[in-house]
């Protein structure tokens, strides 16, 4: 309440009465006569009170022992801190490192004796290299030629632009702290060596189109390496690559050695595919080819061995009565050979009606109508 309320009128200050009560500034005060407050008087009234609650009085020995024990108090209960659940305390004696701290409540030397530095070792921050991002609303990204353009294996140049996205290692946040004066300057330099090295190692074409995903893998692990090397407490968590193409110069170059090289694909394949169909048709024929070579081959070894047993047993016959066997066959041959031609029988010693006898004539006459057999001459 108002100390002008207080019963008894007792205000910090002393005593006040009605008109006759003191300001705290004393009769000079604003109360007074209106004059501003004097500075000596109210570093004497200070004094005046500061004796009040000193034993006897005045500052001896015993008083100023508490005074000094007081100020301690206060000042070691300075040395309490609080480390939230993203945070680790980084606890310091005298400037060097001394332990490191869990969250909750803890407690370590106030300053100027400790000091505490509590780094966010959760959240994620991302190194661009190659290119700027822009501001939302602001436009496309801007490259940065100087860091994006870098020698192939095959000796091409590649544009690449990729992120490092890393974080602060809570196993050892110390040396993160101590270790590294530009974070962010470091991890890049680091990010950009370790792109150019592993592009280095590979073709242009394997960078274009099918290798992206092991290259940002390996990245991450040169990186990782180097860092741990240095002992940076930097965790790298993925390496992304935003871009990959050939320089703006020549683009519709490569463009259209990529055309020409797919066309050349797609002929081989077609090339293979119609192989792979005339093949086996081949591979076909030529094995009909060869099994009716050897069919005939069987054919003509049984006719053969059929003919020489057959010779053999006429020639057995032979042997038992030449004679005999020698008008047969005489008369068998004659049979075949003039089974199948025209025949007339001329008979030069006779003296009959009919010198001759056209026996080839006899066929077409039996079949002819006018010698059928009701018709007489």
């Amino acid at each position: 309440m108002p100390w002008s309320n207080q019963s008894g009128g007792g205000g910090p200050w002393g005593q006040r009465g009605g008109s006759g009560g003191k300001s705290p500034w004393g009769s000079g005060g604003p109360q007074g006569n209106g004059n501003p407050p004097d500075l000596e008087d109210i570093l004497r009234r200070s004094q005046d009170r500061l004796k009040d609650f000193i034993p006897g009085g005045s500052m001896g020995g015993r008083g100023l022992i508490l005074l000094v024990l007081g100020v301690v108090a206060i000042w070691l209960l300075t040395g309490f801190y609080t480390v939230r659940p993203n945070e680790v305390g980084i606890n310091m004696i005298f400037g060097q490192y001394s332990s490191t701290s869990g969250e909750g409540l803890r407690y370590n030397y106030p300053y100027p004796i400790g000091r505490v530095i509590k780094p966010n070792v959760t959240a994620q921050q991302r190194v661009e290299v190659g290119y700027r991002s822009m501001a939302t609303g602001q436009g496309r990204a801007r490259d940065v030629i100087e860091e994006s353009l870098m020698l192939t294996g095959d000796e091409n140049i590649v544009d690449i632009d990729f992120d490092a996205v890393w974080q602060i290692n809570p196993a050892r946040p110390q040396d993160y702290v101590f270790n590294l004066q530009n974070p962010d300057g470091t991890i890049k330099s680091v990010a950009e060596s370790a792109m150019r090295e592993v592009i280095g190692r590979r073709n242009i074409q394997a960078i274009l189109t099918t290798e992206q995903a092991s290259i940002a893998q390996e990245v991450r692990q040169i990186m990782q390496g180097a860092l741990d090397a240095y002992g940076a407490g930097v965790l790298i968590n993925v390496v992304q690559l935003q871009a990959a193409r050939p320089p703006s110069e020549v683009q519709q170059a490569f463009f259209d050695v990529n055309a020409a090289q797919q066309d050349a694909v797609r002929v081989q394949n077609e090339a293979e595919t119609f192989a792979s169909r005339i093949v086996p048709e081949a591979r076909g024929e030529a094995s009909r080819t060869i099994q009716q070579a050897e069919a005939y081959r069987e054919q003509s070894v049984a006719d053969a061995s059929g003919q020489a047993a057959r010779f053999r047993q006429v020639y057995e016959e032979y042997r038992k009565a030449p004679d005999v066997s020698r008008e047969r066959m005489f008369l068998e041959t004659m049979e075949r050979v003039l089974g199948s031609v025209d025949k007339i029988i001329v008979d030069q010693k006779g003296q009959g009606v009919v010198p001759f006898l056209p026996l080839n004539q006899v066929p077409q006459s039996q079949n002819s109508p006018s010698t059928s057999p009701g018709a007489t001459r």
